[in-house]
C-alpha cells in the first residue's frame, strides 16, 4: 500500500481523534500524518491469503487475526500503523475503550511495494520492535516470489529469505504454517 506525507503535524490524542473521523486511513510517526492510498490487486490478494490461511490454522484457538484496519501503537515513542496482517494473543489490550488501536500484536505482515519498501523494511521496523509482545515480522513482496521472516530470538531478530512457491513459513510463536504457494496464490508474479 502506498502512502504519502500530509504536511499536518498533531499530537498523539489529536491524531486520534481526528483520526477516528477520517474517511480514510493515516499512518502517525512522530507528529506527522501519512495518508494511505488503495492496494493493488496483488497487494490485495496476498493479503487476503494470508489472513486467511491464519483464520483458519487458529479459529477456535487463543488468537485473533486481524487486517489493514486494525491500528497498532509503538511505545515508549508513540506511533501508529496500519499493519497489512496483524495476529493477537491471549488477552488483546488496546489503547482505550474504542477498542480500535492494538498494543500487544505478537505477529506483524507487511506487504511490501515499492513506495513502501524501504520504510517498512527499516524506520517502521525500528518503530515495530519496541512492541515487546512482537515475536515475528514478515515482509512479503508483491511482485516476485520473496518472503522475509524476522524472528525474535531474546533481544536479537533473525532473518531468514524465503524464494521458492515450495518454501513453508514456520511461525512459532502462534504455531502456524505458511506455504508460499498459498501466500502466492492467483497472484500474477514477474518472471526473472
Amino acid at each position: 500500500m502506498s502512502s504519502t506525507v500530509a504536511q499536518t503535524y498533531l499530537t498523539p490524542e489529536e491524531y486520534l481523534t481526528w483520526e477516528r473521523k477520517a474517511d480514510i486511513k493515516h499512518e502517525y510517526l512522530r507528529g506527522a500524518i501519512i495518508a494511505m492510498s488503495g492496494a493493488s490487486r496483488a497487494h490485495s490478494l496476498i493479503v487476503t491469503n494470508i489472513s486467511g490461511e491464519l483464520y483458519i490454522q487458529l479459529k477456535g484457538g487463543r488468537c485473533e487475526v486481524h487486517t489493514n484496519d486494525m491500528r497498532v501503537r509503538t511505545s515508549p515513542e508513540t506511533c501508529y500503523f496500519y499493519p497489512d496482517v496483524v495476529v493477537v494473543c491471549d488477552n488483546p489490550r488496546f489503547e482505550d475503550s474504542t477498542f480500535d488501536t492494538l498494543l500487544n500484536p505478537i505477529v506483524l505482515v507487511e506487504v511490501l511495494s515499492p513506495s513502501t519498501e524501504a520504510y517498512d523494511r527499516g524506520e517502521k521496523f525500528g518503530h515495530y520492535q519496541q512492541l515487546t509482545s512482537l515475536r515475528e515480522y514478515i515482509l512479503v513482496s508483491q511482485d516476485e516470489v520473496q518472503v522475509e521472516h524476522h524472528h525474535r530470538q531474546g533481544t536479537e531478530w533473525r532473518p531468514t529469505d524465503f524464494r521458492s512457491l515450495e518454501d513453508v513459513l514456520l511461525l512459532t510463536s502462534i504455531d502456524c504454517e505458511l506455504s508460499l504457494e498459498d501466500i502466492y496464490r492467483r497472484v500474477e508474479l514477474r518472471e526473472h
